[in-house]
């Protein structure tokens, strides 16, 4: 839900995304997973190279399901690369959204929003949508990097996702980062 590819983190500097050092500090296992339980359906938005959505798919089991969503086809070929490598095939399913529309009809558990939603011109249609999908336990976790991300900029985005019908349930802790747990109001 962006203007174009060149308002994103371009494919062309994906190698940044898979490097040691995040491993360590944005340890998919600690960040997300209390939230993720097996069978669950959760959604990677912004999933770029699956960073997050191999570790949520061993996180769901072999009865749950990951729905990575991304603009840029470069990004999902990446991913669909590392799905096939990983043998979790079964358990991702790579979608290209379109730049104002995520496009999806699952209802999901869990849906991720890391780094991404800074990037997202239209933040109330994005979230109204994401909060569609939400099943009615469902939460929403955004992180956003303060480097780019003011803390007067993150509030305003829980305003809008709070009239997009979620609710901050918590704040959680995340290095060099700004984040909110949300659940449907």
């Amino acid at each position: 839900m962006v203007n174009s590819s060149t308002d994103v983190c371009s494919y062309k500097r994906a190698w940044a995304l898979d490097i040691w050092i995040r491993k360590y500090m944005q340890n998919p296992y600690k960040i997300v997973g209390n939230y993720i339980k097996k069978g669950h359906t959760v959604l990677d938005l912004g999933c770029g190279t699956g960073f997050f959505s191999l570790a949520m798919a061993e996180m769901v089991g072999e009865k749950g399901k990951v729905i990575s969503v991304d603009i840029q086809e470069e990004m999902l070929q990446m991913l669909r690369d590392k799905i096939e490598r990983a043998g979790l095939k079964s358990r991702i399913i790579p979608h290209k959204s379109q730049p104002d529309k995520i496009g999806i009809s699952e209802m999901v558990d869990f849906a991720l929003a890391f780094y991404m939603v800074h990037e997202v011109p239209d933040k109330r249609s994005f979230l109204s949508e994401v909060t569609s999908h939400l099943k009615p336990d469902g939460r929403l976790l955004i992180v956003e990097p303060k480097i780019h991300v003011s803390k007067p900029d993150f509030d305003s985005t829980l305003k809008v996702a709070q009239s997009a019908g979620l609710k901050q349930i918590s704040e959680p802790k995340i290095l060099f980062s700004r984040a909110a747990l949300l659940i449907k109001a």
